[in-house]
């Protein structure tokens, strides 16, 4: 493992040429500068991972840098904002060495690359432990869709597949080894880099009544949702969609089905639409190249249920991840 340098040449080596902003000064300055375009609004969002609670010590630095990213392009994504760029923030224990730094530059390089993103700026400190990374996201809207806008009546959404990033996660702590070695590399690098779906959340503007993104679990997030929209969320447990590859590792069950709708990490979006939106909806999924499906309803009432094809309320011990 080579030594990394200084902080400031650290930055100038790695992190200065990720500043392509105008306003971001090529990391030069203290701050940075960003104006909205006309009839648009700021969109801000700051998520942090760490070490052993969210990435492995053995993930490949790259795939580090990419969850860093995505996991705040995907907020930002379920507010139908298009991302401008970010601030990063990294606290790194002594044994984080060069290598694993320039492979986590090239991961960030190419996520801009593919989001149309720039580094504005952060701050680099060292750490007894663990590795720690803070994105601060920031973009740019005409009008956020927030969690607040459910009614009953409305239908229930949600984008891609749920719970291949809890697979994965099961999968490297132990589960599956009766898999293909191609099954399990799928659902790992669903859980490693996931997949924020910025174009989908563009398209849904003025079409979701009510949106989120999937990061604690679809039936804990769906939970925010009829929160702050005072209304019951009904899903139902043969709609919610499972990849090919999580039912090889846990079947196709009313149980599996529960325990992909309490996993964390898929960072999808759950939204709630309109009846009469629907075939909108669907022109949006198919504009953004992404898959949708309807899983329930809104009615009037509190909380989430998820329920079987006969309707039965499908007991669920924990709605989703917490970290207290």
């Amino acid at each position: 493992m080579s030594k990394r340098p200084g902080e400031f040449e650290l930055i100038a080596q790695l992190f200065a040429p990720l500043a392509t902003a105008p306003g971001a000064f090529g990391l030069t300055d203290d701050v940075a500068a960003l104006a909205p375009p006309p009839g648009e609004q700021l969109v801000l969002k700051t998520d942090a991972i760490v070490e052993t609670v969210h990435f492995h010590p053995t993930d490949p630095a790259d795939t580090v840098a990419k969850k860093a990213l995505r996991v705040n392009l995907s907020d930002l994504a379920a507010k139908g904002a298009k991302p401008a760029g970010y601030l990063l923030t990294l606290n790194l224990p002594d044994a984080t060495g060069m290598e694993w730094l320039e492979s986590f530059a090239r991961g960030l390089a190419e996520d801009q690359k593919q989001f149309g993103i720039s580094l504005f700026g952060g701050d680099t400190t060292a750490t007894p432990g663990p590795l720690s990374i803070s994105v601060a996201m920031f973009g740019f809207a005409p009008a956020i869709t927030r969690r607040s806008g459910a009614r009953a009546g409305d239908c229930i959404f949600v984008s891609g597949t749920i719970g291949d990033a809890g697979a994965g996660l099961a999968v490297l702590r132990g589960e599956g080894h009766a898999l293909s070695a191609a099954t399990r590399e799928a659902l790992i690098a669903r859980y490693r880099v996931p997949e924020p779906r910025v174009a989908l959340g563009q398209s849904l503007r003025g079409l979701a009544s009510a949106s989120i993104d999937v990061s604690d679990g679809l039936i804990a997030d769906l939970g925010h949702i009829a929160e702050v929209s005072n209304v019951r969320m009904i899903v139902e447990a043969p709609r919610v969609p499972l990849s090919h590859a999580l039912e090889a590792l846990w079947g196709r069950s009313d149980k599996s089905a529960a325990r992909a709708a309490t996993s964390g990490d898929d960072y999808e979006i759950a939204f709630t639409a309109p009846s009469e939106k629907r075939d909108a909806v669907a022109a949006a999924a198919r504009a953004s190249k992404t898959q949708v499906a309807e899983i329930g309803r809104v009615e009037a009432g509190k909380g989430v249920a998820l329920r079987d094809a006969g309707g039965k309320e499908i007991a669920i011990g924990r709605a989703g991840f917490t970290h207290f």
